[in-house]
C-alpha cells in the first residue's frame, strides 16, 4: 500500500466512525485519565516534599526519582506482570490482562515522571515565599498549597509530561494488558498490531488521534501560560 493511500484511508477510518477504532482510543484515554488522577496526588506532595524538606537521604531521593525516568516501560511492565500472575503476591487481585492492570502500571511510569517535574518546579520558586508564608503563621498545608499555586503551570507541564509518557507507551500495556481486543487493546498496542499484520491505515489513522491529543493539551498549557502573563502584566 502507498503511503499516500494508507492516510487516504485513515482518514476514512475517522470519519466513518469506525467501531473498532474508537473503541481502542476510549480505552487509552478512559485507562490515561484514571491513572493521572489517581497518581497526581502523590506525585505533586512527593515531588514538594523532596524539594521543600532538608532530610537524612534528601539526595539519595532526588536520584532514585531522576534514575527512574529512565526506566523502560517494558521492565515496569515485566515486574508488574510478575507481581500480579498467580503465583505473585498480588495475584488475588486478578488485575492481570485487565484494564485495573494496565491503569497500575501507567501508574508506575507516570509517578516519577509528575514527581521530578514537580520537583524541580519548586525549586525553581522563589524562596521567599515559603518563608514568607511561614512568617506569616501558615501552616505547613498552607505553605505547600501557597507554593503549588505559584509554581502552578510547572506542575501542569509535570502532569502533561506524564499524561503523554503514559499514553504514548506500548511496553508495559502489552505484558500487563495482553492486548484484548474490546478490553485492553490501546491506542499504542494497536498501531503494533495493525503495522505486524501490515494494515497501516489504522495504525496511522491512531497515530493521528495520538498527534491531535498531544498539540490539544499543549496548546491548552500555552494558552493558560499566556493569559497567566498577560493578566501580570496588566497589574
Amino acid at each position: 500500500m502507498h503511503l499516500l493511500d494508507a492516510i487516504r484511508d485513515a482518514f476514512a477510518l475517522l470519519l466513518s466512525g469506525n467501531a473498532e477504532l474508537w473503541q481502542v482510543i476510549w480505552v487509552s484515554l478512559k485507562t490515561t485519565v484514571l491513572a493521572l488522577l489517581l497518581a497526581t496526588p502523590a506525585s505533586v506532595i512527593f515531588g514538594y516534599l523532596i524539594a521543600a524538606r532538608t532530610f537524612a537521604g534528601r539526595r539519595v531521593a532526588i536520584w532514585l526519582v531522576q534514575t527512574s525516568l529512565s526506566l523502560p516501560t517494558v521492565l515496569i511492565g515485566l515486574l508488574l506482570y510478575l507481581m500480579l500472575s498467580r503465583q505473585g503476591p498480588l495475584g488475588d487481585f486478578r488485575w492481570l490482562f485487565s484494564q485495573s492492570g494496565i491503569i497500575a502500571g501507567q501508574m508506575l511510569i507516570a509517578l516519577p515522571v509528575m514527581t521530578a517535574f514537580t520537583l524541580a518546579a519548586v525549586q525553581a520558586a522563589d524562596n521567599r515565599l515559603a518563608e514568607t508564608a511561614v512568617t506569616l503563621g501558615a501552616s505547613p498545608w498552607r505553605v505547600m498549597r501557597t507554593v503549588l499555586y505559584e509554581v502552578r503551570f510547572g506542575v501542569m507541564a509535570a502532569i502533561i509530561s506524564g499524561f503523554g509518557r503514559v499514553i504514548s507507551e506500548v511496553g508495559c500495556a502489552i505484558m500487563v494488558g495482553g492486548n484484548i481486543e474490546g478490553d485492553t487493546r490501546t491506542i499504542t498496542t494497536a498501531i503494533a498490531l495493525q503495522t505486524s499484520k501490515g494494515e497501516f491505515a489504522q495504525g496511522i489513522a491512531l497515530g493521528m488521534v495520538l498527534v491531535a491529543i498531544a498539540l490539544l493539551i499543549n496548546a491548552a498549557l500555552v494558552l493558560l501560560q499566556g493569559d497567566a502573563h498577560a493578566a501580570r502584566g496588566a497589574t
